[in-house]
C-alpha cells in the first residue's frame, strides 16, 4: 500500500538504478516518485512524500564539458579547417557554426526560410531551439557570404547546409565532427565547444556577457531576473559578431604570414 512506503524503500529503489551508473535515470525516477506521491497527497491516499527526504541522498553527478580548443590554437585549426579535405557543405556548415556561436543542429537544420539575406538575420523558430523559444542571429558579412554560396551551389528551396548524398535531408552530425577528426582535431575540438571558445574570447575581449549569453540563447536561470530582462541586445549583438568574423579573418591572415 502506498502509505506504506518508506524512505528507505525509495532509497533502495534509487540506489538499485545508481548502481548502474545511470545517475540520471535515478534523479528522474525520484522525480516521478515524488509526483506519485504528492497527487496521492491531494487526492486523500496518502498524508507524507517520502521522496520529500531523498534531498542530498543522490550521487552528484559528473559535469563534463565538450572539448574546446584552446585561444591560441584558434589561427592553425582556421588553417587547417580552409586547407582540409572536407567538402564545401560541411566546411561551410563548421565555418557557419563557428561566426554564429550556434549548437550544430540548429545550422544543420537551418531553412532558407528562416534566412533573411537583406537584414542580415537568421530567425530560428522555438519547435527547433533547445529551450524551446525562438531566437534571433544577426549574421556578419562573412556569414553572408557563405549563405550565398550556399544558395549558388543548391539552390534556396529549403534547407541551406544539405546533406552530401542525400539532399532532402540535412547535413548529419557526424559529418561535420568527422570533417574535424580529418583535419587532425580528433579528441581535440568538438562542435559545440566553439561555443565555450567563442564566450572565452568575446568576454576577454571586454563585450557585455549578457549579450554574449543571448547570442548563444542561454535561458536565464535566476526567474525573477528573467521576467526583467528580456532584451535581445540585438544592435549590440550585431556589432559583436562582425567584430567576431573579422577577429577570425585577421588570425587566419597572420597565420599565412
Amino acid at each position: 500500500q502506498i502509505e506504506q512506503i518508506t524512505p528507505p524503500m525509495v532509497l533502495e529503489t534509487i540506489r538499485a538504478i545508481e548502481a548502474r551508473g545511470s545517475l540520471e535515470m535515478a534523479a528522474k525516477t525520484l522525480q516521478r516518485i515524488g509526483a506519485v506521491f504528492r497527487f496521492a497527497i491531494q487526492t486523500g491516499r496518502a498524508v507524507y512524500n517520502p521522496a520529500a527526504d531523498m534531498r542530498g541522498a543522490l550521487k552528484a553527478r559528473k559535469v563534463t564539458h565538450r572539448t574546446m580548443i584552446p585561444p591560441g590554437e584558434l589561427p592553425e585549426f582556421l588553417t587547417a579547417l580552409s586547407a582540409g579535405d572536407i567538402h564545401v557543405t560541411t566546411r561551410s556548415a563548421i565555418l557557419f557554426t563557428i561566426l554564429t556561436a550556434a549548437r550544430s543542429g540548429e545550422v544543420r537544420g537551418a531553412t532558407w526560410a528562416e534566412i533573411d539575406l537583406d537584414s542580415h538575420l537568421w530567425s530560428i523558430p522555438a519547435e527547433r531551439m533547445k529551450m524551446r523559444s525562438p531566437h534571433t542571429v544577426p549574421l556578419s558579412t562573412q556569414a553572408i557570404a557563405i549563405l550565398n554560396r550556399m544558395r549558388i551551389l543548391h539552390g534556396d528551396q529549403v534547407l541551406v547546409f544539405p546533406g552530401i548524398h542525400y539532399p532532402d535531408r540535412q547535413l548529419s552530425e557526424n559529418t561535420m565532427l568527422y570533417a574535424l577528426y580529418r583535419i587532425g582535431y580528433h579528441s581535440r575540438a568538438t562542435m559545440h565547444g566553439f561555443r565555450a571558445l567563442f564566450s572565452t574570447i568575446a568576454n576577454e575581449a571586454g563585450y557585455n556577457p549578457d549579450a554574449i549569453e543571448r547570442q548563444l540563447a542561454h535561458r536565464e536561470k535566476n526567474a525573477v531576473r528573467a521576467a526583467y530582462h528580456r532584451s535581445e541586445y540585438l544592435q549590440e549583438r550585431t556589432s559583436m559578431m562582425q567584430w567576431w568574423a573579422d577577429y577570425l579573418d585577421k588570425l587566419k591572415a597572420e597565420q599565412a604570414t
